[in-house]
């Protein structure tokens, strides 16, 4: 899957990753490969990744949305 993690400063993340996991409005959400279509608010927390490489990371966002198509995810975050 290919990850886009954008601020309204700078683009913070742009690769291939086997998971994500977002800090949904409603509760964390895991992201996998062939995901079904979903575009969501996010709340306060951290997305988590793991990247193709199987190396982890985090990153803290205040909010944002997230929108999920076709094994690639695009995170607009605060």
């Amino acid at each position: 899957m290919f990850l886009e993690i954008i601020s309204p400063d700078k683009k913070i993340f742009s690769g291939e990753v086997t998971s994500v996991t977002l800090p949904g409005t409603d509760g964390s959400l895991g992201i996998l490969a062939n995901h079904a279509p979903i575009i969501t608010t996010l709340q306060k927390g951290t997305i988590k990744i793991v990247e193709a490489s199987n190396a982890s990371q985090s990153f803290d966002v205040k909010g944002g949305v997230a929108e999920v198509q076709n094994n690639k995810i695009i995170v607009l975050a605060d």
